[in-house]
C-alpha cells in the first residue's frame, strides 16, 4: 500500500493492531484469532483481508486450514519500515491489559495445538494412531462399572466421554442454554446413559451418596463458594468414592473475569488441598495437570477419597 493515508487509517484501527501484534507472533487461523480477539468471526475475516490487501499479512494453506501470518521481511516491498515501527509500537506496549491478554490467549492456543491429538505436540514426531483421546478412553477400560457426576458440565464434553466408561452420568450445570446444546450433543453422538440436569454448584439436584465419582472440571472457580461448591461434592458422592478436581493455579489474569465469568482466579496448591480436606475428604493429592512455560495458565488436579 503505497497510500500513505490509507496505510495510516488501516493502523488507526484498535482490532487490527492487536490482529498484528498476533500474527507477529505466531500463524493462526480465523476460528483461533476469533477466541482470542473475542470478536466476531465475520469481522476477523474482515480485518485479515483489509491486511493481506495491504501487503502486511500473507495467508497460507496448510493441512486443511488457512493460517495468517506477518509477511516475510523477504515479501514486505517496502513495508519494512512500517514493520520497524510496529514491532517497536508492539514492544512499548507488551504490558498492557489488552495485550497481556491477548498474549494468555496465544499461549492457550499453543498449549492446545501442543496436545494435539494428531501430533502428540512434535510435528516431527507424527504417529498415525497417536492420540490423547484414545489414551484417556482406555483408561475408562481399566475402571469398574461406576456412576459418575460431572458437575458444572458446560457443554457436555466431558460428560459425554465419561459416558463411554460410566455405568450412569448425572451431568449438572446452572445454564439451561448450555444444557440444551449438550442434550443436542449427546443425542447426535447417541449417547443415552446421561441423566442432564440444571443446578446450582452449591446446590446440587442430586440425592445424598448417588455417584462413585464426582468431577468439577474447570469449574470450581465459577462457584461463589468454592467450600460449599465441594462440600457438596462430597455430599453425593458414596462412602468409597472419589472426588476429582480440575481447575487453575492462581494466576494474576483478571480480564478472565469480564470475558468469562469467572469467580476466582484460581487456588493456590495448598488451598485446594485444604478445600478437599476441610470437606472431610482422605486421601488428598493434588499435582500439575497441565503447564506450559510461559502460559499464566496452569491446571492443577485434586483428589480424595470418602470414608
Amino acid at each position: 500500500m503505497k497510500d500513505a493515508p490509507a496505510l495510516f487509517r488501516l493502523l488507526g484501527d484498535d482490532a487490527r493492531l492487536r490482529l498484528l501484534r498476533l500474527v507477529a507472533e505466531e500463524r493462526l487461523n480465523v476460528t483461533e484469532l476469533t477466541g482470542i480477539l473475542g470478536i466476531a468471526q465475520s469481522g476477523v475475516s474482515r480485518h485479515l483481508g483489509l491486511l493481506r490487501e495491504s501487503g502486511l499479512v500473507e495467508e497460507r494453506r496448510e493441512g486443511g486450514f488457512v493460517y495468517y501470518q506477518a509477511t516475510s521481511p523477504a515479501s514486505r516491498n517496502g513495508l519494512a519500515d512500517v514493520w520497524q515501527m510496529l514491532e517497536k509500537v508492539f514492544a512499548s506496549t507488551a504490558h498492557d491489559a489488552v495485550a497481556k491478554a491477548d498474549a494468555a490467549r496465544l499461549k492457550e492456543v499453543q498449549r492446545l495445538r501442543k496436545e494435539s491429538f494428531a501430533t502428540h505436540g512434535d510435528g516431527r514426531q507424527l504417529v498415525p494412531g497417536r492420540s490423547w483421546a484414545a489414551w484417556a478412553r482406555a483408561l475408562g477400560h481399566l475402571l469398574p462399572a461406576c456412576d459418575v457426576a460431572d458437575i458444572g458440565c458446560g457443554d457436555g464434553y466431558l460428560a459425554i466421554e465419561a459416558a463411554g466408561f460410566a455405568r450412569q452420568v448425572i451431568a449438572i450445570d446452572r445454564s439451561r442454554e448450555v444444557l440444551d446444546r449438550a442434550k443436542a450433543l449427546a443425542k447426535r453422538r447417541r449417547v443415552g446413559n446421561v441423566t442432564w440436569k440444571q443446578g446450582e454448584l452449591e446446590r446440587l439436584p442430586v440425592p445424598d451418596a448417588s455417584v462413585d465419582i464426582a468431577l468439577l472440571s474447570q469449574a470450581l472457580h465459577h462457584a461463589e463458594s468454592p467450600a460449599r461448591a465441594v462440600s457438596e461434592a462430597v455430599r453425593i458422592t458414596r462412602p468409597g468414592g472419589r472426588v476429582l478436581v480440575l481447575d487453575l493455579r492462581r494466576h494474576a489474569e483478571a480480564w478472565v473475569r469480564e470475558r468469562f465469568g469467572d469467580k476466582w482466579l484460581g487456588f493456590d496448591d495448598q488451598e485446594l488441598e485444604r478445600l478437599l480436606a476441610e470437606a472431610g475428604l482422605t486421601n488428598v493429592r493434588v499435582t500439575t495437570g497441565a503447564s506450559l512455560a510461559g502460559d499464566p495458565f496452569t491446571v492443577l488436579l485434586a483428589s480424595g477419597s470418602k470414608s
